[in-house]
This record gives structure tokens, sequence and C-alpha cells, in this order.
């Protein structure tokens, strides 16, 4: 970065120039349209329960799309919808409670979804995009840290990506408020709950 003074009359003015931003040719070959891959991703959460443990699932159908620009990721956006019907944290029992009005309600509002508004770099390979979370038809901001993997081609031929992270949410603020006391004290579930995003997306034919 230069800076230049110029004195013109009695009026200084300061002039900055900055060098543009070198755009690293990997990452800016990464540049396209992208489909979130089901079969090699998972989208998870973890959650406290009875105070003392964690019960940790995952939702098995769930379809997105990345459009990444890796010459100013700023720019990149990602949309996903998740079924909820298909929760599974291996009991099948709480999987029903789990899609019933207590907590999802899956029948009345089958999907969760999320929009990206905003993707900045961190650095490195962290990145974060924050977006509009929509669960039981409540809409509210979160922010997603995510690792930027590697891209690979497949043997198929296919250009992969891969990406991992996590946020949190309080599961009350969009609705999900189901609870019971415990006799120790204390609740049965946690507010809080962690979410997890493994993802590996295929980029579009050209």
């Amino acid at each position: 970065m230069g800076l230049f003074n110029r004195k013109n009359d009695e009026t200084a003015i300061s002039t900055v120039a900055v060098a543009p931003r070198e755009v690293d040719p990997a990452l800016a070959a990464l540049s396209g349209a992208y489909t979130i891959d089901p079969a090699h991703s998972s989208i998870g959460f973890t959650v406290r329960h009875a105070m003392v443990t964690n019960v940790r699932g995952s939702f098995a159908e769930h379809e997105g799309r990345l459009q990444l620009d890796g010459s100013d990721p700023a720019s990149s956006t990602a949309v996903i919808d998740v079924k909820i019907a298909s929760i599974d944290t291996g009991i099948a029992d709480r999987d029903n409670h789990l899609r019933s009005g207590d907590f999802f309600d899956a029948e009345q509002f089958p999907l969760m979804s999320f929009r990206s508004t905003k993707a900045e770099q961190l650095g490195g390979d962290t990145y974060r995009i924050t977006g509009d979370l929509t669960i039981k038809d409540v809409t509210r901001p979160l922010a997603i840290d995510l690792e930027f993997n590697g891209a690979a081609t497949d043997v198929y031929g296919s250009e992969r990506v891969g990406f991992e992270g996590s946020a949190e949410i309080l599961r009350s603020e969009w609705g999900l408020t189901w609870n019971a006391a415990l006799e120790t004290g204390g609740v049965m579930v946690s507010d809080k709950v962690k979410l997890t995003f493994d993802i590996s997306a295929v980029k579009a034919a050209a």
C-alpha cells in the first residue's frame, strides 16, 4: 500500500493506493455451481441428554447447492434443504417423538432450510457463511464456520470439493421448547444444540 500526499493551494489531498488482491489460481479454478452429494455428506446434531450425556443424530435425506467464487469467496452462496422425517438417532421411539408435534412436527413442517446471505474468508482455509435457518416456519440468522478440506477429481471424472464445519443454536429460538424436569434437578434435553456439517459437492458439467 502506498500513500501519496499532494498539496494544491491550501488544501491537502491524501490518496491511498491499494494493490489489487492476489487471486490464487487454484481457488479461482474452483469457481462454479456445485450440487451437494447426499451419499457422501452428512448433516448431524449433538444435544445434551439428562444433563449427563450426549445424544447424536443426523438427517439422512437432504439436498443443496453451492455457488463458489474462488476469485472472490465473499460472492459464494449456499442453499440447503433437509427432510425432517429422515431424522435418525438410532432409536425408533425417540425418532418418532422428535418427528411429532412436541418437537419438529414433521408432518406440518417437513423441511428445515438454510439460505446464505453472506460469506467471508476468516483466514487460510477457514470460512464463515451466514444465512437464514428456517425450522417450523421460524426464520432466524445462523453463522456456520467451515473448513475447506480440498478439491479432487473422483474416479468418475467429477470435480469435487469438501467442507466440514459446525454451528450452535438454542432450539427454543425456533420453537422447539418441549422438555421434562428431572427429579434430581435440571431438564431432560438441553436448549443448546450443536449442528455439524460434512459436505461433499460435485461441480456441474460445463
